[in-house]
C-alpha cells in the first residue's frame, strides 16, 4: 500500500530511487524496500515523503489503487471527478465534496470566475460574503479621523 504509492508518486514527480533517497537523506536501497514493501519508512520520513509529494500523510499512508494513487493532488486541493452541465446550467457536486464541505440542500454558493484560464470556482456563501461585506464597510485608513 504505502510502498506502491511512494512508487506512483516517485515516478509522477519523475525522480529517481536515487534522487528521492538523496531528498528524504536515505540510501537508494531503503528506498527499493519501501517501495517492494519490505520495509516502512518511519512517521518522520513520512512526513518529509508527505511534503515532497506536497499529499498529507493521510494520503501517503491510504490504501488506493494506483490511479488514485496519480491523481492526488497538492495538499489541500482535491480532485472530486468529473460532472456534466445539465441543459439549463445546473451540476450535480460530488458527495465527497459535499460532506468535505458541509454543503446541504438550500444553502446558497457563490461563484466566481477568472477569465485568463476559464476557470471556475464554487464557494459556500456564509463566510464568503460576510468577508465582502466587512471590506465594504469598512473605513478606510485617515478617513476617522
Amino acid at each position: 500500500m504505502i510502498g506502491m504509492n511512494i512508487r506512483v508518486l516517485r515516478k509522477k514527480h519523475k525522480l529517481s530511487q536515487e534522487q528521492l533517497a538523496e531528498r528524504v537523506e536515505v540510501s537508494r536501497q531503503t528506498v527499493a524496500k519501501w517501495e517492494n514493501e519490505e520495509a516502512l519508512p518511519d512517521i518522520y520520513k513520512c512526513q518529509i515523503l508527505a511534503d515532497l509529494f506536497q499529499i498529507t500523510v493521510d494520503q501517503l499512508s491510504r490504501d488506493m489503487n494506483e490511479e488514485q494513487v496519480h491523481e492526488l493532488g497538492p495538499k489541500g486541493k482535491h480532485f472530486f471527478g468529473v460532472v456534466k452541465v445539465g441543459e439549463r446550467g445546473q451540476i450535480v457536486i460530488p458527495k465527497q465534496a459535499r460532506e468535505m464541505y458541509q454543503i446541504h440542500a438550500g444553502d446558497k454558493l457563490v461563484v466566481l470566475g477568472e477569465d485568463a484560464t476559464k476557470g471556475i470556482a464554487i464557494l459556500k456563501s456564509d463566510g464568503f460574503l460576510e468577508f465582502a461585506d466587512m471590506i465594504r464597510n469598512a473605513v478606510p485608513k485617515g478617513d476617522d479621523e
